[in-house]
């Protein structure tokens, strides 16, 4: 029992109330026992505080930051995010039948509209690489399609294209992009069209990226700095260290980790959780192994193809060299042979002088 923890949340149970509600009930017995040991732990370190129960497991995420429920926690955040405050006007359904269509993966999560008209998708990605850049943009694209369907129903032959609002994508990523650690010191991204001459105009697309691994590795360093740190050390962390802290020096965290201790008490829905958790880490994981022998094939190729380019350029130049040695062999034979007439030339001079 980590009773540092147990201190702030006298809900946690002991390592012997988990296993005995989980052996009174054959199906969690039996699910328990399809983990391996290794997992097993895991779990049990969760629902004892031994560690910090991961915020970004979708259940848990849903469960403390719901716009209907909690709207004060997501504007909370949101303000923080895009440095504004902000109200949440209408929580709008993350379902895009139009996105279905062209790609199972591409389902948005959280979609808020706030005061003004702009849309936000909050969106939350453990692995980085299933979240590309061109993931954010047909989700950017979507958010304003969606919205100008709506709009357009709503104002009927009074529509204007002025009537559209910004749309703001952001990502929280658990483990973020290759290209995110090129830049260690900084964990958001702010991006917007802006043209190459100055020219302003109202092109309605931002998103924000937010490389959660980066932002721990400058935690390490530096520590808690303000408000919306404090917030991506909730989000992203489960150092049970780290939660005293935080709720010491950020006090209006405390219910937040209480939900979620409250929420382990119910073995049968934090087992469901974890298992699901589980589920969709090996199937990342495959996607994962399959991308890269994707990425691996072709980089083969293209050295292959390179290769096969400098080899051809090699032989161009062999050619260029055997054409250039086969021109000086006939000018020297051709001055060879000329050589040869001058002295036979000579030679018979010579001889009808004698």
């Amino acid at each position: 029992m980590n009773h540092g923890l147990q201190r702030y949340f006298p809900t946690i149970r002991t390592r012997g109330e988990v296993l005995a509600d989980i052996s009174e009930n054959p199906k969690l017995l039996a699910r328990y026992q399809s983990w391996n040991p290794e997992q097993q732990e895991l779990f049990l370190d969760y629902c004892t505080g031994q560690k910090g129960v991961k915020v970004l497991y979708d259940p848990v995420f849903k469960e403390i930051l719901n716009p209907e429920a909690t709207p004060e926690r997501v504007e909370e955040l949101l303000s923080l995010l895009l440095d504004q405050k902000v109200r949440i006007l209408h929580v709008l359904s993350p379902d895009s039948p139009r996105m279905r269509d062209v790609h199972s993966l591409v389902i948005l999560d959280l979609v808020v509209e706030l005061e003004g008209g702009r849309i936000v998708n909050l969106e939350v990605q453990r692995m980085g690489y299933r979240f590309p850049g061109q993931r954010a943009a047909c989700y950017s694209a979507d958010l304003l399609l969606r919205q100008y369907q709506r709009v357009h129903s709503q104002k009927g032959k009074s529509f204007s294209y002025r009537d559209i609002q910004k749309v703001c994508t952001i990502v929280l990523y658990d483990r973020s992009p290759e290209v995110f650690h090129q830049f260690p010191e900084d964990y958001r991204h702010h991006f917007s069209q802006q043209s190459d001459t100055g020219l302003e105009m109202d092109l309605l697309q931002e998103y924000w990226f937010v490389p959660l691994d980066i932002f721990r590795e400058i935690l390490h360093n530096v520590g808690i700095r303000g408000p919306l740190e404090a917030w991506l050390t909730f989000l992203g962390t489960d150092d049970p260290e780290t939660i005293e802290t935080r709720i010491n020096a950020y006090p209006a965290f405390r219910p937040y980790y209480q939900e979620i201790y409250d929420l382990c008490r119910n073995t049968e829905r934090v087992m469901e959780m974890f298992s699901k958790e589980l589920q969709e880490l090996d199937q990342n994981t495959v996607q994962y192994m399959i991308d890269e022998m994707q990425e691996t094939l072709e980089e083969q190729k293209r050295l292959l193809a390179q290769s096969q380019e400098i080899r051809e350029q090699q032989q161009d130049t062999i050619r260029q060299q055997q054409d250039t040695i086969d021109h000086q062999r006939k000018q020297l034979k051709e001055q060879a042979d000329a050589f040869q007439q001058e002295i036979r030339h000579l030679k018979a001079l010579l001889d009808e002088k004698r």
